[in-house]
């Protein structure tokens, strides 16, 4: 490349996240670049070399003091870019990435005349040690600080939303046409509800993690110091971390904990696709408009186009997401015998995965925004002559209450096929052998009032 520029950078991308939507997904590289990679993993190697030096059946590390923990802590909490290309030179070298995270630490130690034994440095561990950890932080990291609370936006958006319409009267549609009416804020409520769920899966799901050695039994901990209780040492340790600790695995961590996640993070993106695709035939429908932006070009070729080009968006990146979302859930758990290395290369697409899901929020809460009811549209649908055919369910209904024979038949034989209008509704009513208070009723409802409790349940249930 010519230059080394952002904008030369994004052009010259491969993927979309670090190319055309970089904007969106500059945030990740926190948690899923090489860099935070390498981070993390420092952090894990620092964090034992510490817990080794506080344990006191260790005598080759003498206790470090508190300035001296800080210090050694510096290294990853002040880890530069000078300081991963200073590992990737390892790297190329060893042809081992965790290795070079020893190795650099081993120098980084020496360096800074902390007087404490660099061969401790990894001590007893295998490199699915060091990476296991480093995955749960950062998994972890992104979901509490990141991710979590652009789906909190999400849902009070659309909860919002339902509660401010809960009671305005729309047309339903099952399998495409006119059926019982609803409210625009009921429909909203619904995908609010059904996020809100997954969302609290997510608040309470556990990451795992371990650290005990080459097939997970402590072999090297234990023939080195057999008076050590490793088992009680690596569970603080995974603890002290912020995880929760796995007592029983080979040398990989099983990865079932990852599953769990990407597969709530998966039915999030199911929801989110089918919240554009409703959203896209609502814009299609008519009842919602979009505000137009003044510079902004829907078409090349049609000057009066805004196209729904977010929920689009959302829809797609929501689909690419579920794919790598499902293969991650259904890959990771597998490993031949005690190890192999196929789940190493697929774990550092996690965050390719996750940059189409931010993708996918940001297009959602972008286009969302943009949204006006069309209050015209939706009531010239609710007084459309033919949207009287939607009261044939509550004609039926009451006769059934009433104790009238063969109701839904005589209704399907009267309405199905037919064009239906007000006045057949009416000629329909006045022909039934009910007493006249029914009557009355049943000739005054309307679509628009035939709402059930669509407006109780948003307001009850919205907002959780």
């Amino acid at each position: 490349m010519a230059s080394d520029s952002s904008a030369d950078f994004s052009l010259a991308a491969v993927s979309p996240y670090d190319g055309r939507y970089a904007s969106h997904t500059r945030a990740l590289a926190a948690y899923f670049s090489e860099f935070a990679l390498i981070r993390y993993r420092l952090r894990v190697e620092i964090e034992w070399y510490l817990a080794l030096a506080r344990e006191p059946q260790i005598e080759i590390l003498a206790p470090l003091d508190a300035q001296a923990e800080a210090n050694l802590r510096t290294i990853y909490e002040s880890f530069s870019k000078s300081d991963a290309k200073e590992v990737k030179a390892l790297e190329a070298t060893t042809n081992h990435d965790v290795k070079a995270v020893e190795y650099f630490l081993k120098r980084r130690i020496g360096r800074g005349h902390f007087k404490a034994p660099i061969e401790m440095v990894h001590f007893a561990c295998t490199s699915e040690d060091i990476n296991n950890l480093a995955y749960a932080l950062i998994l972890k990291d992104f979901f509490t600080i990141d991710l979590l609370p652009r789906l909190d936006t999400v849902v009070w958006s659309l909860s919002d939303f339902a509660v401010r319409n809960a009671a305005r009267a729309m047309i339903s549609r099952t399998h495409g046409q006119a059926a019982t009416p609803t409210t625009v804020g009921k429909e909203f409520a619904v995908f609010a509800h059904r996020l809100r769920r997954q969302v609290g899966h997510l608040r309470r799901q556990e990451f795992l993690g371990k650290i005990n050695g080459a097939v997970g039994n402590y072999n090297a901990h234990h023939a080195a110091y057999p008076n050590v209780d490793w088992i009680d040492f690596s569970r603080h340790f995974v603890e002290r971390l912020g995880l929760v600790w796995n007592p029983l695995t080979t040398q990989i961590e099983s990865h079932d904990w990852m599953a769990e996640l990407f597969d709530t993070s998966a039915r999030i993106c199911t929801i989110m696709l089918s919240l554009s695709r409703d959203l896209w035939s609502y814009v299609s429908l008519g009842y919602f408009r979009q505000q137009p932006i003044a510079d902004e070009v829907g078409s090349s070729t049609m000057p009066h186009k805004i196209n729904p080009i977010e929920f689009e968006n959302c829809e797609g990146n929501s689909g690419l997401a579920l794919a790598l979302l499902q293969h991650l859930s259904a890959k990771l758990p597998v490993s031949r015998l005690q190890r192999d290395l196929s789940d190493s290369t697929v774990l550092r697409s996690v965050g390719a995965a996750f940059a189409h899901v931010v993708i996918a929020l940001n297009s959602f809460s972008k286009g969302f925004s943009k949204l006006c009811i069309d209050e015209t549209a939706i009531a010239a649908d609710l007084d459309a002559p033919q949207s009287s055919e939607v009261l044939a369910e509550a004609i039926q209904t009451l006769m059934r209450r009433y104790g009238l024979p063969e109701p839904y038949e005589t209704l399907k034989e009267l309405t199905r096929g037919r064009p239906i209008n007000p006045g057949l509704i009416k000629e329909i009513v006045s022909s039934l052998p009910l007493d006249g208070p029914v009557k009355s009723a049943l000739s005054k409802l309307s679509p628009a009032s035939y709402l059930g409790l669509a407006e109780r349940l948003t307001r009850t249930y919205a907002r959780g």
